[in-house]
């Protein structure tokens, strides 16, 4: 647990975990939460967990969630507003065309194909999406981008970097050449910023990535 109050929970979640419940029937982290949090304060009945936004199933990092329904709402307020902020690392095998650029795009969801399609102009009931990143390190063979997530739209990070020729680690869907050996790929929500939806203070929280050689290469240059 990355953070812990009376009403918000940060988790920092591991590839394969399920957020919140799906047709594959496996446990979802909300669960396990609520399991967490009976537990541990000895709740009688049921507890709440609000879960505000969610994390793909083979992406890690800091997960939000709500422990009263006063604060999902002004979470709800908040993220519509845009006013938390969500920084992601996403490690390709190419290069960016710059070294930090703005993306815009108009993003599409096939639901069929559980995938979303990157436009670079305007198309039917496209949702524009909005990304910045910056490159942040590299190794012999990869490279790090740091992304400030603007919109919330499905799959965005992924069908936008695939779209500029920069598929995520592992991301076989989005053009990525060979899989994760674990199923992962190689994108983290590495850092979340809101303000206390309660308590009105500033908080910041960082998650860090999972262990493998990768990972642990570019956490360290980044100590």
């Amino acid at each position: 647990m990355l953070f812990e109050d009376n009403h918000l929970l940060v988790y920092n979640k591991q590839p394969g975990d399920i957020v919140q419940g799906d047709k594959t029937g496996d446990t979802p982290l909300s669960e396990q939460l609520k399991l967490y949090i009976k537990n541990k304060y000895n709740k009688p009945g049921d507890v709440y967990l609000g879960v505000p936004h969610r994390l793909d199933r083979p992406v890690s990092g800091a997960l939000l969630f709500a422990r009263t329904s006063k604060a999902l709402t002004r979470l709800n307020g908040m993220l519509k507003a845009g006013t938390i902020q969500k920084t992601y690392w996403a490690v390709t095998s190419k290069p960016p065309p710059q070294d930090h650029d703005h993306l815009i795009h108009y993003l599409i969801r096939n639901e069929r194909q559980n995938k979303s399609y990157a436009h670079t102009k305007p198309i039917g009931e496209a949702k524009k999406s909005e990304l910045t990143y910056e490159l942040k390190m590299t190794s012999d063979r990869y490279y790090l981008l740091k992304i400030n997530l603007l919109t919330g739209r499905h799959h965005q990070i992924r069908a936008q970097l695939s779209q500029i020729g920069c598929p995520i680690k592992g991301d076989l869907k989005y053009g990525s050449p060979r899989s994760n050996p674990d199923g992962s790929i190689h994108l983290h929500a590495r850092a979340i910023e809101f303000i206390h939806p309660v308590r009105q203070e500033a908080v910041k929280i960082l998650a860090d990535p999972p262990e493998d050689s990768l990972w642990n290469h570019f956490l360290k240059q980044d100590c």
